[in-house]
């Protein structure tokens, strides 16, 4: 028998609740608004975010400062069946953080039914068995409320078959903003009691250059992520303050390299007369700009590295 005692605070002296911080992944097959949720939450742009699937590809730590807690998001690739070297390393990748981490979030869209992906994620979280498991429906402004409640209830069917029971099953819509801040007000009580690991004001601990690479990369996918979806990573090569700029009207100089495989891939990145290449270079330099606060000239380049996602020096070489 376990002996408590409770000490009821005075009228003048405020309840203090203990600090929590620790870290969180969201999970999930790929293109179930892992990447979106992170930036809901983070409240700025942190994780590349497209249509496609496997577009993560670095764990990207978000963080949310609050008065009670400090919640650090890891965004992981999408666990999936590889078929190329890179594909083992990203799944790799997954299980490693799946092992460290305080709260695995499981994320399943709204829109789609449960299926092998699904139940083989669920499957492998089933045998993690101390961390708790938080089941996140994303994506629930695509759905009637009809097609949620039968979600909600398949997903808590799929904790009970495999034998584990979800600590919460959260509806959210990171896009229509709705119980986005409840979701942190339930995960926040499952991270450990301490104190802040990162310092106010940090948003991510990703470092400057892997980011801006990874908005090269998110633009140059856009208008291309059917023709050349896993094709493109981006290096940056150089970053340096333009010398002879009055301190008032500072100008950063980057030098990024854009990579894909084959030399057929380079005119459907360049476009006819540059035109494509030059629209990733302005809609990227904007959120670079807003990343850094500073005014930024973005030099882009097109190179071909054959087949890198088949050869583990290129992978290397461009950082995976």
């Amino acid at each position: 028998m376990v002996a408590m005692s409770v000490r009821t605070p005075s009228s003048e002296e405020p309840a203090e609740t203990a600090h929590r911080a620790g870290f969180a992944c969201f999970v999930g097959r790929p293109n179930a608004g892992k990447s979106t949720l992170t930036n809901a939450l983070v409240g700025q742009k942190v994780a590349i975010t497209a249509n496609q699937p496997q577009t993560t590809r670095h764990t990207v730590r978000g963080i949310v400062h609050r008065p009670d807690a400090q919640l650090i998001l890891v965004d992981t690739p999408g666990l999936h069946k590889p078929r190329t070297l890179l594909g083992e390393r990203l799944n790799d990748v997954v299980r490693t953080t799946w092992a460290e981490v305080d709260v695995i979030g499981f994320c399943l869209p709204a829109n789609e039914k449960l299926g092998p992906g699904d139940r083989f994620i669920a499957k492998e979280l089933a045998g993690i068995r101390k961390t708790p498991k938080v089941a996140i429906v994303t994506k629930t402004d695509l759905v009637d409320s009809k097609a949620l409640a039968e979600q909600l209830i398949a997903i808590d069917q799929l904790g009970k078959e495999l034998g584990f029971e979800w600590a919460e099953i959260v509806p959210v819509s990171a896009v229509g903003d709705k119980q986005v801040g409840l979701l942190a007000d339930l995960i926040v009580p499952l991270l450990p009691e301490g104190p802040a690991l990162y310092p106010e004001g940090d948003l991510t601990d990703e470092p400057e250059q892997v980011m801006i690479a990874e908005l090269i990369r998110e633009a140059a996918l856009e208008g291309v992520r059917d023709e050349l979806p896993h094709s493109i990573a981006v290096v940056v090569e150089e970053m340096l303050p333009r010398e002879d700029r009055p301190a008032d009207r500072p100008l950063l100089d980057i030098h990024a390299n854009v990579y894909i495989e084959r030399p057929s891939q380079k005119g459907i990145i360049i476009g006819p007369k540059g035109k494509r290449l030059k629209e990733v270079g302005i809609k990227s330099r904007k959120h670079i700009e807003a990343l850094l606060g500073t005014p930024v000239f973005l030099d882009l380049h097109v190179k071909v590295a054959k087949d890198w996602q088949r050869d583990p020096k290129q992978l290397r070489r461009l950082g995976f």
